[in-house]
């Protein structure tokens, strides 16, 4: 990943002359001086120098986020389009070993990597040590411009119309540390995508979105403003239908988007409701496309230097690739297993001899052994620059034809190489109760509960095999569950007394061949030990009940209303009655004691 700029600066840089480094995944400059910063205000804040809201403002620009548990911390790390150095995984590890309890990385639906229980003091010692690989923290939190998510695959697949990895970096390049992006009314979440038959990025459901398109030769991008998910859902409309990308107006409107944004106050008001598509649903696109103009006549563009030349990043992979090996390993005896997998897995490049592979990554955890064989992996067999998923998996990209089996025999030696990536076993979740502040339910206990029950259910059907289960720990949808075919959101049930944890489904949501439609939500609520019998339900009952082999899930969900869902459930909706023989039905996955809700404040808006 080489910037086309000729700066080059050797070590740590500073504040008026940050580092440019020319190997990939050295996406955001790294600058000592905030580092420094960090450890003075966190010691400050800790010897009650410094009160809270201002120390939390503070650290969430470094990627550091409460959690609900007191005194320790979640780093968030930003991984630029999910790039990430054979070098980088091993700092992973090593981090994950010192400072992470839960000896864990966990990769996210906005491909970062999350660290979790860290203690404040540990936290500064720990994006420190990983600043040195290159990785940074800066703004992974906070009303900024968060993680810049991108396809994993681009660059390297038919169909695309050309690599948007280039302008994403630049994108990230110009709005990290920009004086507009640092207390916005929210976070602005972007994606970039090169290929719109197939969207791997799922830019509608973005703040802002780049979407590549070509006329007359000259490269450009279609801008889409206002998606989301939480308790809002809405698909982002298009604002411009072609925008130049080499001449920098990509960029000038996006900074012309966050302005307004950042200057609309009534947004501030209400933190559930400060996201930019409350505003563009408010005064409609052809209103926003007006203010944006508008804006873009103002005296500060001729004040900006949109130099993308300066600032994009040029990956060069394949001269990285390995050269054609002169032996190899290949399958002996039975290959059924090892086929059953490569048809889940394994992508032909666009390049002829290469191979992109996909590898499921359980809950998206890694644990430090598994990240340093990754890392080996990726170096002996890979274009040495790994990819994260919005799937929470993982991309090993130009892996030679030659080496598909001996890769998939490393990942099953990790514990990632199993059949099933981004299927009905690939089951999605965010961490719930395990650490979020806004926790409702344990959204990664019933991700296991889930998982357990589909592997236990041997499908064997090709369609119900492909469907995208998804669950989040409250209504804000982290894990996407809104665009699942069968998605959940952690809630409550009262029972008396006593209160249960459930979960409200969603129905039909899809995200795939370009288009983003959002689940039907049912009118019954499931308790959370409940919620696995339900997927088996409604999964056979698709399979019994449908007009055709041929037929679709969702087409199914759309002709049989979200109503026929809720009657193959509702015995299983009834709440308990609390007693000792119903006490597990009052207890939340993986946990020992009796539920409580007990959500607190986030802290984005702080």
């Amino acid at each position: 990943m080489e910037p086309s700029s000729t700066t080059k600066i050797s070590g740590r840089g500073s504040l008026e002359s940050p580092e440019v480094h020319e190997i990939p995944g050295h996406v955001i400059p790294i600058i000592a001086k905030e580092f420094d910063d960090f450890d003075v205000e966190a010691e400050k804040y800790l010897d009650g120098q410094t009160p809270e809201n201002q120390f939390i403002g503070f650290r969430l620009k470094q990627g550091v986020y409460g959690q609900r548990q007191a005194d320790v911390q979640m780093i968030r790390v930003k991984l630029p389009m999910g790039g990430i150095t054979p070098d980088q995984i091993d700092a992973f590890a090593n981090v994950v070993e010192k400072y992470v309890p839960l000896n864990k990385a966990h990769i996210t639906t906005r491909q970062n990597i999350q660290l979790h229980h860290v203690p404040l003091r540990d936290a500064a010692a720990l994006i420190r040590e990983l600043s040195d690989s290159g990785l940074s923290s800066r703004e992974g939190c906070g009303n900024t411009v968060r993680n810049v998510t991108g396809d994993p695959y681009a660059g390297v697949i038919d169909g695309e119309v050309f690599d948007l990895t280039p302008y994403a970096g630049a994108y990230v390049r110009y709005f990290v540390r920009h004086p507009t992006t640092q207390l916005m009314p929210r976070k602005i979440k972007t994606a970039f995508d090169g290929s719109p038959g197939v969207d791997r990025s799922l830019t509608g459901i973005h703040d802002i979105a780049f979407i590549a398109r070509e006329r007359d030769g000259v490269k450009g991008v279609e801008v889409r403003v206002g998606g989301g998910t939480s308790i809002m859902p809405r698909i982002a409309p298009t604002l411009y239908d072609f925008v130049g990308l080499d001449d920098g107006e990509y960029l000038e409107v996006a900074e012309a988007v966050f302005r307004i944004f950042d200057r609309t106050d009534f947004l501030r008001v209400n933190r559930a409701r400060a996201r930019i598509k409350v505003l563009v649903d408010k005064i409609g696109m052809d209103e926003f496309r007006k203010l944006v103009d508008e804006e873009r006549k103002g005296d500060w563009v001729a004040e900006r230097d949109f130099d993308v030349a300066g600032l994009r990043m040029d990956v060069d992979e394949e001269s990285a690739a390995p050269a054609v090996p002169a032996e190899f390993a290949s399958p002996n005896g039975d290959v059924s297993e090892f086929e059953a997998w490569k048809r889940w897995s394994v992508t032909p490049q666009r390049q002829a001899g290469f191979s992109a592979v996909e590898a499921r990554v359980v809950r998206g955890d890694l644990d430090p052994t598994q990240l340093r064989d990754l890392a080996n992996l990726a170096r002996t067999y890979s274009g040495g620059w790994v990819r994260t998923t919005v799937h929470q998996n993982l991309v090993l990209r130009w892996v030679r034809d030659e080496h598909v089996y001996e890769v998939w025999k490393g990942l099953k030696a990790i514990g990632i190489g199993e059949p099933g990536v981004n299927g009905a076993v690939d089951v999605v979740s965010c961490p719930g109760t395990d650490s979020c502040k806004l926790g409702i339910t344990s959204s990664m206990g019933l991700n296991r509960a889930v998982m357990a029950k589909v592997e236990e259910m041997g499908i064997t059907d090709p369609i119900s095999a492909r469907l995208h289960i998804k669950m989040s720990g409250c209504p804000n949808g982290c894990s996407q569950h809104h665009i699942a075919n069968i998605g959940f959101y952690g809630a409550s049930i009262k029972a008396g007394e006593h209160t249960m944890p459930a979960y409200v489904a969603h129905i039909g949501g899809h995200y795939e061949g370009g288009e983003v439609v959002y689940g039907t939500r049912l009118k019954v609520r499931l308790p959370a030990k409940r919620v696995p019998d339900a997927v088996e339900r409604w999964i056979r009952m698709y399979e019994a009940e449908r007009e055709s082999p041929e037929e679709a899930f969702n087409a199914f969900a759309t002709r049989v209303t979200g109503k026929r869902f809720e009657d193959e459930v509702r015995d299983l909706a009834m709440p308990a009655e609390f007693g000792l023989q119903t006490m597990d039905q009052f207890i939340d996955w993986t946990k020992k004691v009796p539920f409580v809700v007990q959500r607190g404040e986030g802290e984005c808006a702080v």
